[in-house]
């Protein structure tokens, strides 16, 4: 039941674009920080940026964990590996993007949203806060996702909103096709467009990024 409600609570965080769940609860973190400082190393390059071997092994080790409560079978350990290195540079792309424009999430607002996640799983904060910790996450960890996310999703609705566009013509079509009314048809495609313009723009961005992919595939 706990994994279960965890892996509903990551879903609701993934938001436009999927770039993981929650992070991990760092487990004997005081022990293993100081060997982690000794291992770590630099996976990639992102412009400014650098994604650290740390980082990678944690968004790995949350994204099997969600896979598993969802009971999606694990792709290979290598091909794992390097798509979540792949998500994490495009997020890291948007993430200098958003710190360049300037855009930030203050307190007040993450914490409207944090308490609007819990209560949309029928729990209170301190219930959504034993739940996590139930799960081996802790909500500081959590705050820090969603308050990521977050800044992720006001990037790519300031960059990708302005580029979808909606003719009559298009609406009234989809209506017939579809049988469903005005609201509805321009809901949906709007949804369909934005999809598409974000994956297009997310293509873009990534091709126009300076990045020096450094994983070896262990």
């Amino acid at each position: 039941m706990r994994s279960r409600r965890t892996a509903r609570l990551g879903a609701g965080l993934l938001m436009a674009l999927c770039l993981g769940g929650l992070p991990l609860a760092g487990q004997a973190q005081s022990f293993q920080s100081m060997e982690r400082q000794s291992l770590d190393r630099i996976v990639a390059v992102v412009n400014q940026g650098a994604i650290m071997q740390s980082e990678l092994d944690e968004r790995i080790a949350q994204a099997r964990s969600q896979l598993t409560a969802q009971q999606i079978d694990l792709p290979p350990e290598r091909i794992l590996r390097e798509q979540v290195l792949e998500r994490m540079i495009v997020e890291e792309i948007q993430l200098q993007m958003a710190r360049e424009a300037g855009l930030s999430i203050d307190d007040t607002e993450l914490n409207r949203q944090v308490r609007a996640i819990a209560e949309n799983n029928g729990m209170t904060l301190e219930q959504f806060a034993d739940a996590l910790e139930a799960d081996g996450l802790t909500l500081s960890a959590v705050r820090e996702e969603i308050r990521r996310e977050m800044v992720l999703r006001d990037l790519q609705q300031r960059r990708v909103g302005s580029r979808v566009n909606l003719s009559e013509r298009e609406v009234e079509r989809f209506m017939e096709q579809e049988n469903v009314g005005r609201q509805q048809a321009q809901q949906a495609l709007f949804q369909r467009k934005a999809n598409e313009e974000l994956e297009a723009w997310l293509q873009e961005i990534r091709s126009q990024a300076f990045v020096d992919n450094r994983l070896d595939g262990r």
